[in-house]
Protein backbone atom coordinates (compact mmCIF):
# COMPACT_ATOMS: atom_id res chain seq x y z
CA UNK A 1 0.00 0.00 0.00
CA UNK A 2 1.44 3.32 -0.99
CA UNK A 3 0.60 6.57 0.71
CA UNK A 4 -0.44 10.11 -0.19
CA UNK A 5 1.66 12.00 -2.69
CA UNK A 6 2.35 9.01 -4.89
CA UNK A 7 1.60 8.54 -8.56
CA UNK A 8 -2.08 8.96 -9.55
CA UNK A 9 -2.23 5.46 -11.06
CA UNK A 10 -1.03 3.97 -7.81
CA UNK A 11 -3.52 5.98 -5.80
CA UNK A 12 -6.26 4.58 -8.04
CA UNK A 13 -5.10 1.08 -7.19
CA UNK A 14 -5.19 2.02 -3.52
CA UNK A 15 -8.76 3.19 -3.95
CA UNK A 16 -9.75 -0.07 -5.57
CA UNK A 17 -7.93 -2.06 -2.90
CA UNK A 18 -10.62 -1.19 -0.40
CA UNK A 19 -12.78 -3.60 -2.42
CA UNK A 20 -11.58 -6.37 -0.13
CA UNK A 21 -14.00 -4.73 2.24
CA UNK A 22 -17.53 -3.60 1.43
CA UNK A 23 -18.67 -2.86 -2.08
CA UNK A 24 -22.08 -2.07 -3.57
CA UNK A 25 -24.40 -4.90 -4.54
CA UNK A 26 -26.76 -4.28 -7.47
CA UNK A 27 -30.23 -4.98 -6.01
CA UNK A 28 -31.73 -3.12 -3.06
CA UNK A 29 -32.54 -5.24 -0.04
CA UNK A 30 -36.20 -6.09 0.64
CA UNK A 31 -37.88 -5.07 3.86
CA UNK A 32 -36.62 -1.75 5.17
CA UNK A 33 -37.34 -0.11 8.49
CA UNK A 34 -40.91 0.62 7.46
CA UNK A 35 -41.69 -3.12 7.77
CA UNK A 36 -40.42 -3.45 11.30
CA UNK A 37 -41.91 -4.79 14.50
CA UNK A 38 -40.24 -2.76 17.27
CA UNK A 39 -40.14 -5.48 19.92
CA UNK A 40 -39.00 -5.16 22.58
CA UNK A 41 -39.25 -1.38 22.49
CA UNK A 42 -36.99 -0.86 25.50
CA UNK A 43 -34.00 -2.15 23.53
CA UNK A 44 -33.66 1.24 21.82
CA UNK A 45 -32.72 2.92 25.08
CA UNK A 46 -30.28 0.14 26.03
CA UNK A 47 -28.35 0.10 22.75
CA UNK A 48 -26.24 3.25 22.34
CA UNK A 49 -24.24 1.51 19.61
CA UNK A 50 -27.42 1.06 17.58
CA UNK A 51 -28.43 4.66 18.21
CA UNK A 52 -25.00 5.85 17.06
CA UNK A 53 -25.28 3.85 13.85
CA UNK A 54 -28.85 5.01 13.23
CA UNK A 55 -27.76 8.64 13.69
CA UNK A 56 -25.70 8.23 10.51
CA UNK A 57 -28.85 7.77 8.40
CA UNK A 58 -29.44 10.91 6.35
CA UNK A 59 -25.94 12.15 7.22
CA UNK A 60 -23.83 9.56 5.42
CA UNK A 61 -25.58 9.58 2.08
CA UNK A 62 -22.80 8.45 -0.23
CA UNK A 63 -20.79 5.29 -0.72
CA UNK A 64 -17.21 6.39 -1.31
CA UNK A 65 -14.32 3.89 -1.11
CA UNK A 66 -11.58 6.40 -1.96
CA UNK A 67 -8.30 6.08 -0.09
CA UNK A 68 -7.69 9.15 2.07
CA UNK A 69 -4.95 10.31 4.38
CA UNK A 70 -6.56 10.61 7.81
CA UNK A 71 -5.69 12.37 11.03
CA UNK A 72 -4.53 10.03 13.78
CA UNK A 73 -6.01 9.10 16.15
CA UNK A 74 -9.69 9.83 15.60
CA UNK A 75 -9.35 10.32 11.85
CA UNK A 76 -12.36 10.03 9.57
CA UNK A 77 -13.48 10.71 6.03
CA UNK A 78 -16.14 13.42 5.53
CA UNK A 79 -19.33 12.51 7.38
CA UNK A 80 -21.47 12.51 4.24
CA UNK A 81 -19.60 9.54 2.79
CA UNK A 82 -17.84 6.30 3.58
CA UNK A 83 -18.00 2.53 3.27
CA UNK A 84 -19.55 -0.23 5.35
CA UNK A 85 -16.69 -0.31 7.83
CA UNK A 86 -17.12 3.41 8.51
CA UNK A 87 -20.59 2.74 9.94
CA UNK A 88 -19.02 0.42 12.52
CA UNK A 89 -15.99 2.63 13.14
CA UNK A 90 -18.10 5.73 13.74
CA UNK A 91 -20.60 3.95 15.97
CA UNK A 92 -17.89 2.40 18.17
CA UNK A 93 -15.96 5.66 18.31
CA UNK A 94 -19.06 7.32 19.79
CA UNK A 95 -18.77 4.77 22.61
CA UNK A 96 -15.14 5.62 23.27
CA UNK A 97 -13.53 2.87 21.18
CA UNK A 98 -11.34 4.18 18.35
CA UNK A 99 -10.83 1.29 15.93
CA UNK A 100 -8.38 3.31 13.91
CA UNK A 101 -6.02 3.45 16.88
CA UNK A 102 -6.78 0.00 18.29
CA UNK A 103 -6.38 -1.85 15.00
CA UNK A 104 -3.24 0.10 14.13
CA UNK A 105 -1.67 -0.63 17.52
CA UNK A 106 -2.47 -4.33 17.28
CA UNK A 107 -1.16 -4.59 13.72
CA UNK A 108 1.98 -2.72 14.70
CA UNK A 109 2.58 -5.21 17.52
CA UNK A 110 1.77 -8.35 15.50
CA UNK A 111 1.48 -7.53 11.82
CA UNK A 112 1.74 -11.18 10.75
CA UNK A 113 -1.47 -12.00 12.64
CA UNK A 114 -3.51 -10.02 10.12
CA UNK A 115 -4.57 -11.06 6.60
CA UNK A 116 -1.81 -10.68 4.02
CA UNK A 117 -4.10 -9.61 1.19
CA UNK A 118 -2.84 -6.22 0.05
CA UNK A 119 0.88 -6.83 -0.34
CA UNK A 120 1.83 -4.57 2.57
CA UNK A 121 4.91 -4.92 4.73
CA UNK A 122 3.72 -2.67 7.54
CA UNK A 123 0.49 -1.18 8.92
CA UNK A 124 -1.22 1.78 7.28
CA UNK A 125 -3.23 3.72 9.84
CA UNK A 126 -5.15 5.51 7.08
CA UNK A 127 -6.89 2.41 5.78
CA UNK A 128 -6.32 -0.72 7.89
CA UNK A 129 -9.37 -0.13 10.11
CA UNK A 130 -11.56 0.45 7.06
CA UNK A 131 -11.05 -3.08 5.71
CA UNK A 132 -13.46 -5.82 6.67
CA UNK A 133 -10.90 -8.66 7.00
CA UNK A 134 -8.82 -6.56 9.41
CA UNK A 135 -11.83 -5.69 11.55
CA UNK A 136 -12.85 -9.34 11.66
CA UNK A 137 -9.38 -10.35 12.80
CA UNK A 138 -9.28 -7.63 15.46
CA UNK A 139 -12.70 -8.64 16.81
CA UNK A 140 -11.52 -12.26 16.96
CA UNK A 141 -8.35 -11.29 18.80
CA UNK A 142 -10.45 -9.41 21.37
CA UNK A 143 -12.65 -12.44 22.00
CA UNK A 144 -15.80 -10.86 20.53
CA UNK A 145 -16.79 -13.88 18.43
CA UNK A 146 -20.32 -15.27 18.68
CA UNK A 147 -21.87 -18.35 17.05
CA UNK A 148 -22.97 -18.05 13.44
CA UNK A 149 -26.48 -19.47 13.20
CA UNK A 150 -29.63 -19.15 11.12
CA UNK A 151 -31.72 -18.26 14.17
CA UNK A 152 -32.81 -14.62 14.39
CA UNK A 153 -32.98 -14.82 18.17
CA UNK A 154 -29.20 -15.38 18.34
CA UNK A 155 -28.49 -11.90 16.97
CA UNK A 156 -28.82 -9.15 19.55
CA UNK A 157 -29.12 -5.43 18.94
CA UNK A 158 -25.63 -3.96 18.69
CA UNK A 159 -24.03 -7.16 17.40
CA UNK A 160 -21.62 -6.71 14.49
CA UNK A 161 -22.04 -9.09 11.55
CA UNK A 162 -19.86 -9.71 8.50
CA UNK A 163 -21.07 -11.24 5.25
CA UNK A 164 -19.74 -12.60 1.99
CA UNK A 165 -21.98 -11.05 -0.63
CA UNK A 166 -23.83 -13.32 -3.01
CA UNK A 167 -22.79 -12.94 -6.61
CA UNK A 168 -19.54 -11.00 -6.25
CA UNK A 169 -18.05 -12.64 -3.16
CA UNK A 170 -16.96 -9.34 -1.64
CA UNK A 171 -17.12 -8.76 2.11
CA UNK A 172 -19.51 -6.52 4.00
CA UNK A 173 -20.12 -5.55 7.63
CA UNK A 174 -22.94 -3.95 9.58
CA UNK A 175 -24.60 -3.53 12.98
CA UNK A 176 -27.70 -5.45 14.07
CA UNK A 177 -30.62 -3.11 14.81
CA UNK A 178 -33.02 -3.19 17.74
CA UNK A 179 -35.86 -3.16 15.21
CA UNK A 180 -37.20 -6.43 13.86
CA UNK A 181 -39.49 -7.61 11.12
CA UNK A 182 -42.77 -9.26 12.09
CA UNK A 183 -41.09 -12.69 11.83
CA UNK A 184 -38.44 -11.65 14.38
CA UNK A 185 -35.59 -11.03 11.94
CA UNK A 186 -33.61 -7.97 13.03
CA UNK A 187 -32.82 -5.22 10.57
CA UNK A 188 -29.23 -4.17 9.93
CA UNK A 189 -27.59 -0.73 9.88
CA UNK A 190 -25.05 -0.62 7.07
CA UNK A 191 -23.75 1.25 4.02
CA UNK A 192 -23.78 -0.54 0.72
CA UNK A 193 -23.87 1.72 -2.33
CA UNK A 194 -26.49 4.19 -1.04
CA UNK A 195 -25.24 5.61 2.25
CA UNK A 196 -26.17 4.41 5.71
CA UNK A 197 -29.50 2.57 5.73
CA UNK A 198 -31.52 0.33 8.06
CA UNK A 199 -32.66 -2.69 6.09
CA UNK A 200 -33.48 -6.38 6.03
CA UNK A 201 -30.03 -7.77 5.29
CA UNK A 202 -29.13 -10.27 8.01
CA UNK A 203 -29.98 -13.49 6.18
CA UNK A 204 -29.77 -12.17 2.62
CA UNK A 205 -26.10 -13.16 2.30
CA UNK A 206 -23.74 -15.72 3.82
CA UNK A 207 -22.75 -14.71 7.35
CA UNK A 208 -19.02 -15.21 7.91
CA UNK A 209 -18.58 -13.36 11.20
CA UNK A 210 -20.68 -12.56 14.27
CA UNK A 211 -19.26 -10.37 17.05
CA UNK A 212 -20.46 -8.80 20.27
CA UNK A 213 -18.72 -6.04 22.21
CA UNK A 214 -18.29 -7.03 25.89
Amino acid sequence: MMRAGRAPGTVLLLTLAIASGCQPAPPPFPGTAQSEDRRPAQQAASQPLVAAARAQIGVTTRYDPAYRVLAYPGGDVPADRGVCTDVVVRALRSQGLDLQARVHEDMRDDFSAYPAIWGLSRPDRNIDHRRVPNLMRWFERQGWQQPITAAAADYAAGDIVAWKLNGNGLLHVGIVSDRRLADGTPLVLHNIARGTREENLLFQHAIIGHYRMP
